[in-house]
């Protein structure tokens, strides 16, 4: 994947393969490097990001949770994605910024410096895809969501996808592609890497925000819904709903909304009328034909 590629790291441009930290640097032995990732979209006029303001503001407060400190401002962090997007000539594509610490943490496990900050502009293709409307195959994993008096939940830090990663293989393993993690409580958390949301009867039900992660996808298929006229309710979801749905869809940056075929061992509609409609609407606000959105996008 390097091709000449260049990555940001703390205010300098390096070549993709000498983007690396030590294997006993404290992110990587310690797992806790925190991130943030969302899209490119070719616009009229350049490249645009996907509601890259929200991101950061997520990564600042991803950082406030787990008491670490970022050296640069959100300013500053923008004209950095600005840059790395240029010089790797990207049109669509995804962003991955890494805040981390890199010096090594042989026993340390309390560090006081601030983090290391590297940003990534990565290009479609060459394994990566996106805007996949592809059905699914979902299951509930046997494995749980992390309890948010074990961790503070609402935080984007690589340590907790550990839990999305052995959903996602325990689901595969069963012949399914997305694992959908349940709260300690049995109601219904999200996927590995996916909010989850369900229609029934007409009315849009995902799971409310407080013991999940504040989603900036999840967020814009509620404000795009509601503006559309449709009926969205953020409610606690017992399992036992999901087996009622009339329809059922995943969302995440890279694709904003994959239909679900077959819940456990149950069929259904993908898309069906509702998803399909919102499938409509959120590709018609990327692809910048809908003026009501046009502030989700700031030029790169």
């Amino acid at each position: 994947m390097s091709d000449q590629k260049l990555v940001w790291i703390n205010n300098n441009m390096v070549l993709w393969e000498k983007a690396t930290v030590p294997i006993l640097s404290h992110g990587l032995s310690r797992g806790s490097a925190i991130f943030e990732v969302f899209g490119v979209h070719p616009g009229p006029e350049g490249p645009m990001a996907f509601r890259m303001d929200k991101h950061i503001d997520r990564l600042f407060h991803t950082a406030d949770c787990l008491g670490m400190t970022i050296a640069y401002s959100k300013e500053e962090i923008m004209q950095a994605v600005s840059e790395a997007v240029r010089v790797n000539k990207i049109g669509r594509g995804l962003v991955k910024i890494m805040a981390y610490w890199s010096e090594e943490a042989i026993i340390s496990l309390v560090l006081d410096s601030d983090l290391d900050i590297a940003i990534f502009a990565v290009s479609e293709g060459n394994g990566l895809t996106l805007d996949s409307a592809e059905p699914l195959k979902a299951c509930f994993s046997k494995w749980y969501k992390l309890h948010p008096l074990t961790v503070p939940t609402t935080a984007k830090a690589c340590a907790y996808y550990l839990n999305g990663m052995i959903a996602r293989k325990s689901a595969m393993e069963k012949g399914f592609d997305i694992g959908i993690l349940r709260h300690t409580d049995g109601f219904v958390a999200e996927g590995s890497i996916e909010s989850v949301f369900i229609i029934k009867d007409g009315i849009i039900k995902t799971p409310p925000l407080g013991n999940i992660l504040s989603s900036i996808t999840r967020m814009s298929i509620i404000e795009a819904a509601e503006a559309e006229g449709l009926t969205v309710s953020q409610e606690l979801i017992p399992s036992e709903v999901l087996f009622e749905a009339d329809e059922m869809f995943i969302c995440h940056t890279g694709s904003k909304i994959m239909p679900i075929k077959q819940f456990e061992d149950r069929q259904l509609p993908a898309p069906g009328p509702v998803t399909e409609r919102l499938l409509a609407i959120i590709g018609s606000i990327t692809s910048f034909k809908d003026d009501r959105f046009v502030h989700w996008f700031q030029p790169l």
